[in-house]
This record gives C-alpha cells, structure tokens and sequence, in this order.
C-alpha cells in the first residue's frame, strides 16, 4: 500500500478529497504547502509518496525510453487504482475525489484518472506529460469522456518543455476528452497565486453542491 497522509479539512464531515501525487525525486513532504495555498477549507488533502526510492525521494517510475518508463507506469496505476479503491472502500464516493500531480504525478494522474471505471471530481494535471496518449484514448474507462481534465503548464519549462506536451494536445482532444489547458510563463515549478487560482476554481467546479 502506497504511503500517504491526510490533511481534514476544516468542515470534519466533509467528504470532498484531493489526492496529491508529487514528482520525481520529492515526496509528500514537499506539498505540504499545498493545502493552506488552496484556501478551500472545506476540502481534505491525501498527500501521497510513490513506491519507488530515488534519491532521498520517491519516483513513480523510472525515465528513460519508453520501454523503461512503462513497467513502473503500469506498476504505480495498480497500486493508485487500489487506492482510489480502498478511499472509496472507507466511504468516500468517487465523485468526490479529485486526482492531481506534478510532473510524474501529473503523468499518473491523467493515466489512472481516465482508465478508471468511476467518474471522479476532476483531475489535475501540474506541468506534466501523457504516456502513450494513442494508447490511452483507446483504453477510456465506460466514464472516461465524463472526466473533467485540467493541465497546465509552463512555457519556459527545461525539464518537460512544453512543445512536447502542445503535441500531444490533439490527440486528446479528437477522442472528445473534456480537457482545459492553460499555460504559464513559468519553469517547472508552480507560478503562484496565478496558477493556483485556474486550479482552484477548477477543483471548486467539481463540487456543485458545496
């Protein structure tokens, strides 16, 4: 079982859940930030580790090829289908969760959230890429057109430059998938106020009722 730890939310009978999947070589320790930034106090926070060690950190698989990267590809969305299975086990309905990450874990986010067979809150997706996007068109869960999908990214981004990603945009897009992006004169990091606005008003969308 994948490490992680919740930070409640203000409202303790709230049941609104963000899972929060870090990048390579950081570990849930380095979003701790996170939460007090989002000013949503009615949302609870799983702050998750990924399961292999780099470094100090953790990484959710390792770069390289793509032959290299898949195995833990594939290994880490068992393990995140599990999770969302086991949140979900302890009461939490699925449209109430809203999966998001940072560079790897944006990767595994938009590749769990849109193979998985229950429609979630939304999903998050913080200056990342896709893995094999012709692929995962094809393997859609039943709800996989009902995700909403947020990337953004960063145009002066050296570790996952941004053409790559503006490439791989219509691909997603042709398949009907209801994807926001947005873009940000940034590095690899988050920019801000700037940013985290586009993703809370995003997140807050995804709870209608609240």
């Amino acid at each position: 079982m994948l490490h992680s730890e919740l930070v409640p939310a203000a409202d303790a009978n709230s049941r609104a859940l963000m899972v929060v999947l870090h990048g390579l070589g950081d570990s849930l320790e380095g979003w701790r930030w996170f939460p007090e930034e989002m000013k949503l106090p009615w949302l609870n926070y799983l702050l998750v580790n990924a399961p292999m060690d780099y470094f100090g950190g953790f990484s959710w698989f390792n770069l390289g090829e793509k032959e290299e990267m898949l195995p833990g590809i594939e290994s880490s969305r068992k393990q995140l289908f599990s999770l969302l299975d086991d949140i979900r086990g302890r009461g939490v309905p699925a449209d109430q969760i809203t999966l998001g990450g940072f560079s790897q874990g944006c990767l595994m986010s938009i590749d769990v959230g849109l193979r998985y067979p229950h429609r979630l809150a939304g999903i998050v997706g913080i200056s990342g890429w896709v893995s094999e996007p012709e692929k995962l068109v094809q393997e859609l869960s039943p709800v996989g057109l009902q995700q909403r999908v947020l990337m953004t990214h960063g145009t002066q981004d050296t570790m996952v430059v941004i053409d790559r990603v503006r490439r791989q945009l219509p691909i997603l897009r042709a398949a009907n998938i209801r994807l926001a992006w947005h873009e940000f004169p940034k590095g690899h990091t988050v920019a801000g106020e700037a940013e985290l606005s586009v993703i809370r008003d995003f997140v807050r969308a995804g709870y209608p009722g609240i």
